[in-house]
């Protein structure tokens, strides 16, 4: 009887702490709202629907998490320190309460790829701060059990001074997240506010992908894997990145310089052992059983220590134009004949190097009459194209890029058609400027090489009802295009 007659007393006891609690804060006029913007906060992810069952949360993130201000371990004395276990994602908040459910599946989890982090705030009613803290579950943590202290690291993985002034919505806290950290965890970032005695506690359910920091002190920070073979005069620069933006200290360029550096495995090598040499605290290479990294011919991982402040590498390209390179019309018919207003033109191409390129037909008043694609080798193709025109003079413009996107050519050449023309001219190929459709437009239909004219209004907004599954008004196929249009 004891036992049960104590537990009620120390049950009426925190009961009558929370009415002080909830009291102390009205008479402050405790104002001061706000809420982890980056990486979203729980609340928040609710305000933009990627969770849902979230209850009042959803309506006003900002409010989510005031209560009482020193976590884990109390501040003067105070009866409730900081949240209550089980109550950590709410702050105790009857309307925020659907944000203490906890389970591996319950929360979408936002994903990190890169240990160095930026943390961000939105206030809505900015007070001064005294500090901002983010900790982080342990290692081996439940989720699927309620959120409490036990769940936390006991300290802080980074702690940020307020100083005592109002944040900003600009401020940035940059913070490491630690090393051994990987997976799903709870984030719980702390905003305490200086003039009140309150605190807002915010979690974010983050899923951390960045790979962990490995023996040695080492930690991947980016990777050379090459697949473009590149010319003597190109250069390859291996771009660093702090948590402030670029580092040119630690920014390394290799420049080709004959052709066999210049296929990719020998370029990876060349700029791997180009940033080894020019660093101790950066490598680049493979590692052995040992932890040696040393460079290969291929994929080469790169790798800083924590001093250096390198937190990735970028591989940029800087490749010159390939002046060697030509792509020509080789050969084509004097004359080509409509039959009905259809032909295929066909005719040669020349390459040295290997391209993608694209033909097309104009007429006399330079609208497209046909055109084609094709990624051609070295040497001579043969191209076609169907076409749907009048008898006439006509241009074939031939435009070729080179694979590695350095270098493109162009080739024009005038051709003749001749025979019986098509008739009935057109505004557009359908479905091309289907946007812009209206009472008159005229469209060609490839499916059946018939031309169809939009209905006036009101039908001319059936006109621009289309897409691959939804194809009802498409002119001379859709099962109900003559609500649309007519055929000329």
């Amino acid at each position: 009887m004891k036992n049960t007659s104590y537990k009620g007393s120390a049950f009426a006891a925190c009961t009558s702490s929370m009415i002080l609690l909830s009291a102390m804060l009205a008479s402050q006029g405790a104002f001061a709202h706000g809420y982890l913007e980056t990486p979203p906060s729980r609340a928040l992810a609710c305000q933009k629907g990627v969770n849902t069952n979230c209850g009042g949360a959803q309506y006003e993130p900002q409010s989510v998490g005031e209560t009482f201000k020193g976590f884990p371990a109390g501040v003067g004395g105070a009866p409730l320190q900081g949240p209550v276990d089980g109550k950590i994602a709410s702050g105790g908040h009857s309307s925020f309460s659907a944000l203490d459910a906890q389970s591996a599946t319950r929360w979408q989890l936002t994903e990190i790829k890169d240990r160095t982090i930026d943390f961000q705030w939105r206030y809505t009613a900015a007070h001064p701060a005294t500090k901002h803290e983010y900790f982080i579950s342990r290692n081996g943590w439940n989720p699927n059990e309620a959120l409490k202290r036990a769940t936390f690291e006991s300290t802080p993985f980074c702690t940020i001074d307020g100083g005592n002034q109002k944040p900003s919505n600009s401020d940035k806290h940059n913070c490491t997240i630690p090393a051994d950290k990987s997976g799903h965890h709870v984030l719980l970032a702390i905003w305490t506010v200086g003039d009140t005695d309150a605190a807002f506690y915010n979690v974010a359910d983050v899923n951390i992908l960045a790979e962990p920091e490995l023996p040695g002190g080492w930690a991947s920070v980016g990777s050379i894997s090459p697949s473009t073979a590149l010319l003597v005069g190109d250069k390859v620069k291996a771009r660093a990145f702090s948590a402030n933006g670029e580092n040119p200290e630690y920014s390394v360029e290799i420049a080709i310089e004959s052709a066999d550096e210049g296929s990719p495995a020998n370029w990876s090598f060349k700029l791997a052992e180009a940033i080894n040499k020019a660093h101790k605290l950066v490598r680049a290479g493979v590692r052995d059983e040992s932890g040696n990294i040393e460079p290969v011919k291929g994929n080469n991982s790169v790798y800083a220590q924590k001093e250096s402040g390198v937190t990735r590498y970028e591989v940029q390209l800087k490749m010159e134009e390939d002046t060697a390179a030509r792509l020509s019309v080789a050969s084509q018919q004097a004359e080509y004949v409509l039959d009905k207003g259809l032909a295929k033109v066909d005719f040669s191409i020349m390459s040295n190097r290997k391209m993608n390129v694209e033909a097309t037909l104009f007429d006399a008043s330079n609208k497209p009459v046909g055109s084609t694609s094709a990624q051609v080798d070295s040497g001579a193709s043969w191209l076609a194209i169907d076409v749907r025109s009048n008898p006439g003079a006509h241009t074939l413009t031939l435009v070729g890029t080179t694979l590695d996107g350095r270098t493109t050519r162009q080739d024009t050449q005038t051709t003749k058609l001749s025979g019986e023309g098509a008739g009935v001219d057109y505004d557009f190929v359908f479905p091309e400027g289907i946007n812009g459709y209206t009472a008159g437009t005229k469209v060609l239909q490839p499916k059946t090489k018939e031309v169809f004219e939009c209905k006036p209004f009101p039908e001319s907004g059936y006109c621009k009802q289309f897409s691959p599954s939804a194809n009802g008004f498409e002119p001379g196929v859709g099962a109900h295009w003559h609500m649309a249009w007519n055929k000329l």
